[in-house]
């Protein structure tokens, strides 16, 4: 069981560290967005349990939103969110709702139907 907490937190460090290092123009930096929901993966597919703050799904969340401090960002990390939505299309409304269980602003609201061009 340590085993495998170490392992989810040098996944979520290894995470996080390619976040903060990822420049605007790298779409391929969506992997890392990807990755930091990964942890909350029991929420997007079966609802539940609802994320909290201090989870590790709320952890991640944080870690987004303090990437989201400039407008070029909000809309690149907007774009990750629509094309996680693409992909996970059945559980759009559970990826969307996760920066609000988590209590964090992102400045967009992720929704399929948001155009991310128009994010200030």
């Amino acid at each position: 069981m340590t085993r495998l907490f170490s392992s989810v937190l040098v996944f979520l460090f290894l995470s996080i560290s390619a976040l903060c290092s990822a420049t605007v123009e790298n779409a391929a930096d969506c992997v890392a967005v990807g990755m930091l929901i990964s942890s909350c993966t029991e929420f997007v597919n079966y609802g539940y349990p609802d994320p909290i703050p201090g989870s590790s799904c709320c952890d991640a969340m944080t870690v987004l939103g303090t990437y989201s401090d400039s407008s070029d960002k909000r809309m690149w990390l907007c774009n990750c969110f629509i094309d996680l939505i693409n992909v996970y299309n059945s559980n759009a409304t559970a990826i969307s709702t996760l920066s609000g269980f988590c209590g964090i602003v992102l400045g967009f609201t992720i929704d399929p139907n948001t155009d991310c061009n128009f994010i200030q």
